[in-house]
C-alpha cells in the first residue's frame, strides 16, 4: 500500500510539472505575440529621411558627387532605414538660404562656405576665409584633417548652442580671378567691380587690392557678366566653367591668382542628429566621411579638365606674380586672426607649410 501510494504520488508530481511547463510555454507564446512583437518594434530602426542640399545647379558638380556618395552609403549601410533626398540648387542658390534652411529645419545637411557661416555669429570660422592662407592642396588637407580642423569643428558645435555639427571638410577648388580683361598686376584691378562676398575678410581683401566687391547671386552671374553688370568674378575652374562664365563678354580672361584654396563645411542639424539611434548616427558619420573623399577626388579630377575646356572654347589664361597680393594678405591675416581669437591656429597653419 505504501509502495502504491508512493508510485501514484510520483505520477501526480510529474503531471503537475508537465502542466506547469505547458502553461509557461503558452504564456511565452502569448508574450511573443504581444509583448514580444512590441519588443521587436522597439529594436527595429525607425526610418528617417535626411534632406541634403547644396547651392550648385549643375548635376556634374563635385558637390553633387559628394552628396550622392553620402546618399548611397547612408542608404546601403542602413538597409534602407535611412533615406537621403539630395537637392542641387533647388533649396536656394545662395548659401545664406541654405544656412537659414538648416536653422529652420527645411534641410538637415547642407554645404556652406566660411563667409556665409560667419553670418551666424561664429567668427572663428573666418579663419578659413583668409586669402592666401594655404599654398597647396596638401597644405590645406593637413590643416583641415588635423588639429586645426578638429578645433574649428568643436567651436562650431559649441558656439551654435549645439545646433550645427560639422561632419567634414570639402573643397571648392582653388579660386582665380576671371573678367573682361586679364590682370598683370594689382594696378589692373583699380576700380574694377568683382562679384564676390561683400562683407567680411574676403571683401576687405578685394577692397585693399583696389577692386569693388559686388553682390550678385550665383544663379544670376552669367547674365551679370554678359550684360556688363560686373566686370569680373572669382572662383575655381570646375564651378565657373560649368556655368559657361568663360563664354561671356566679361568672363573670357582668367588670371591665376590662386588666392583661396577653399574650404566648405558639411553641416548637419545637430538636434536631428541627436534624435537618431546610435547605429544611425554611426552610419551618417560613415557616409559623411565617404562623401568627403568622393567630393575632393571629383574636384581634383575636374580642375584640369575644366581648365582645358575653357582653353578649347577660346578663353585665355595667364599666370601672374602673386607676391604683391600676398604682401597685402598677410597683415590682413594677422589682424583678423587676432580679432577673432584664432591667432594660435593661424600660426599652426603657417608652421605646416
Amino acid at each position: 500500500m505504501k509502495k502504491h501510494f508512493t508510485l501514484w504520488s510520483f505520477v501526480l508530481l510529474i503531471s503537475v510539472f508537465m502542466l506547469a511547463a505547458c502553461g509557461n510555454e503558452e504564456s511565452g507564446e502569448e508574450s511573443n505575440s504581444e509583448d514580444g512583437n512590441q519588443g521587436t518594434s522597439a529594436n527595429e530602426e525607425e526610418s528617417i529621411k535626411i534632406v541634403a542640399a547644396h547651392n550648385q545647379t549643375s548635376p556634374e558638380n563635385p558637390y553633387q558627387d559628394g552628396l550622392l556618395e553620402f546618399k548611397e552609403v547612408a542608404e546601403s549601410k542602413s538597409n534602407g532605414s535611412i533615406e537621403v533626398e539630395v537637392h542641387a540648387g533647388t533649396l536656394g542658390t545662395s548659401e545664406s538660404e541654405l544656412v537659414e534652411s538648416l536653422q529652420l529645419g527645411g534641410a538637415d545637411v547642407v554645404l556652406v562656405s566660411p563667409g556665409f557661416m560667419s553670418s551666424t555669429g561664429i567668427r572663428e570660422i573666418d579663419l578659413f576665409a583668409l586669402p592666401y592662407l594655404f599654398e597647396s592642396y596638401e597644405h590645406w588637407e593637413e590643416a583641415v584633417d588635423g588639429e586645426v580642423g578638429d578645433e574649428i569643428a568643436n567651436i562650431i558645435l559649441e558656439e551654435s548652442d549645439n545646433k550645427f555639427k560639422l561632419m567634414g571638410y570639402w573643397s571648392a577648388g582653388v579660386r582665380h580671378y576671371y573678367g573682361k580683361e586679364p590682370i598683370q598686376s594689382i594696378d589692373d584691378l583699380q576700380g574694377m567691380t568683382i562679384r564676390t562676398q561683400t562683407s567680411g575678410v574676403v571683401a576687405d581683401f578685394w577692397q585693399q587690392v583696389g577692386a569693388v566687391p559686388t553682390d550678385v547671386a550665383w544663379g544670376e552671374l552669367y547674365q551679370a557678366l554678359q550684360q556688363n553688370v560686373v566686370d569680373s568674378a572669382e572662383n575655381a575652374y570646375p564651378y565657373f566653367v560649368q556655368e559657361n562664365h568663360h563664354q561671356t563678354d566679361n568672363g573670357k580672361y582668367t588670371s591665376e591668382t590662386a588666392h583661396d584654396f577653399t574650404t566648405r563645411f558639411l553641416l548637419i542639424n545637430n538636434e536631428k542628429f541627436e534624435s537618431y539611434s546610435e547605429e544611425q548616427q554611426n552610419i551618417v558619420l560613415e557616409a559623411a566621411a565617404a562623401s568627403v573623399e568622393a567630393e575632393r577626388q571629383a574636384l581634383y579630377d575636374q580642375e584640369e579638365e575644366s581648365k582645358q575646356t575653357l582653353l578649347d572654347d577660346g578663353a585665355e589664361v595667364n599666370e601672374i606674380d602673386t607676391a604683391p597680393f600676398i604682401d597685402i594678405a598677410v597683415p590682413l591675416q594677422d589682424e583678423v586672426a587676432e580679432e577673432i581669437g584664432v591667432a594660435h591656429l593661424l600660426e599652426q597653419i603657417r608652421e605646416q607649410r
